[in-house]
């Protein structure tokens, strides 16, 4: 397993860079519910100091490698030892402009709810800034300098904080949704495809929730289920 790291976010401040953020999404596989993006600034910017052990700090990676558990348990270490934003775009959002246009759109939210902060509100627009974002595709129409980086969330530490960040969030949003939607199992699933999620939309046919423009519910719309 790949171990997340700060080099990039140190390399990136020693280059005259002072504030770096980390931006990742979660849900954009799910047939149900929103896409959620999260964005992270470590509070220390000189991240040259953080070479001491923090347990947390070095459990932070990719979200995906971590048990329930660990992500809730870490997502209140984030949220106490970054500065955070979170972006949100639903379902109907998505269906409208397709899931990948959402998903940009989230992360432009998660990064104008970042900059909410007060402490941060007060940085002017000559501080150079970078934003890191996992994958091959950078946020289109977004005016801040951004790198792209394929397997971030895995390498990158900031980005692997935002990992968590997203994926927790969203996670509460589908078990809040569960309440209402009992049925379709939400809060064990999230809304991705499993076999029990399938089997119940063929059953009951898409609740509000569900995507409509993702293939598998466009089909049983379609059919009128």
């Amino acid at each position: 397993m790949e171990k997340s790291t700060f080099k990039l976010e140190n390399d990136l401040i020693e280059n005259g860079y002072e504030l770096v953020i980390g931006i990742d999404e979660a849900g954009r596989g799910p047939l149900a519910g929103p896409v959620v993006a999260g964005a992270v600034i470590l509070k220390n910017s000189e991240l040259r100091a953080v070479k001491y052990e923090i347990r947390e700090l070095d459990l932070i990676r990719d979200s995906k490698t971590l048990s329930e558990k660990q992500r809730e348990k870490l997502f209140d270490f984030i949220q106490e030892k970054f500065f955070v934003g979170v972006g949100i775009c639903d379902h109907k959002t998505i269906d409208k402009i397709n899931i990948l246009e959402a998903s940009f759109l989230a992360m432009k939210k998660a990064v104008a709810d970042l900059f909410r902060n007060e402490r941060l509100r007060k940085c002017n627009s000559k501080q150079k800034m970078m934003v890191l974002l996992d994958g091959n595709k950078k946020i289109p129409n977004f005016s801040m300098e951004q790198r792209a980086i394929v397997s971030g969330d895995k390498i990158v530490k900031s980005i692997s904080a935002a990992s968590i960040i997203a994926k927790v969030t969203r996670d509460r949003i589908m078990k809040e949704a569960h309440n209402t939607y009992s049925k379709f199992g939400f809060d064990k699933h999230k809304g991705y495809g499993t076999y029990f999620h399938m089997e119940m939309l063929k059953k009951y046919g898409p609740c509000e929730i569900h995507r409509k423009s993702f293939e598998p519910v466009k089909i049983l719309v379609k059919t009128g289920k």
